[in-house]
């Protein structure tokens, strides 16, 4: 049995589970018959500490996947995740709206990379006012919406606004799978 490494731009618990729940779903359609061996390593991501547009997320993500390449150097990794969250804030109908979102970058030893996203959520006004307008870091200015603690490294943010129905992991790894499409479906996507 062939082992695949895989290195993670995040030594976060909810992260690295995000990333063993999603191989389990897509890794027999990337290498059958394979292993994984997961490795988390803290890396810059060269955005702020909560990205407030698609852009920023999406070079949060990239920028963590990339950091990897000095990092993770001896591992011998086949496939580079970057991992970012953190908030798209549109304007519609004269009004913000600030929508939660979980960003994938998956790259493999060849330089082909792909990006996959999570669905969003709708923060609440007063939360998304904190962030956006006071400055205050997403993961602190939820505990003190909710006086909840430890909410970053458990269900996130995305577990408070659903209920746990969604988690800050599902959120990951919904962006996972999307991102290692291209991959394990490389014949749809190298045909379009």
């Amino acid at each position: 049995m062939e082992t695949i490494r895989i290195a993670v731009g995040s030594k976060r618990a909810p992260k690295l589970q995000a990333v063993r729940e999603a191989l389990d779903a897509v890794g027999p359609l990337l290498h059958a018959g394979s292993s994984f061996d997961i490795r988390g390593f803290e890396v810059s991501t060269g955005v702020s500490h909560t990205p407030q547009s698609r852009v920023e997320l999406m070079a949060g993500a990239r920028g963590r996947c990339e950091a990897l390449a000095d990092a993770a150097s001896g591992l011998g990794a086949r496939y580079l995740v970057g991992l970012e969250g953190g908030l798209d804030v549109i304007q519609e109908n004269g009004r913000r709206l600030t929508f939660l979102e979980s960003w994938a970058y998956v790259a493999d030893a060849s330089g082909r990379a792909f990006y996959g996203r999570s669905g969003a959520i709708l923060l609440p006004d007063a939360l998304a006012a904190e962030v956006l307008d006071r400055g205050t870091e997403l993961s602190h200015a939820i505990e003190a919406y909710t006086g909840e603690r430890g909410v970053r490294d458990s269900q996130g943010a995305w577990g408070v606004l659903t209920k746990n129905l969604i988690n800050r992991q599902e959120s990951f790894r919904i962006a996972l799978i999307s991102a290692f499409a291209p991959f394990f479906n490389a014949a749809l996507y190298r045909s379009s």
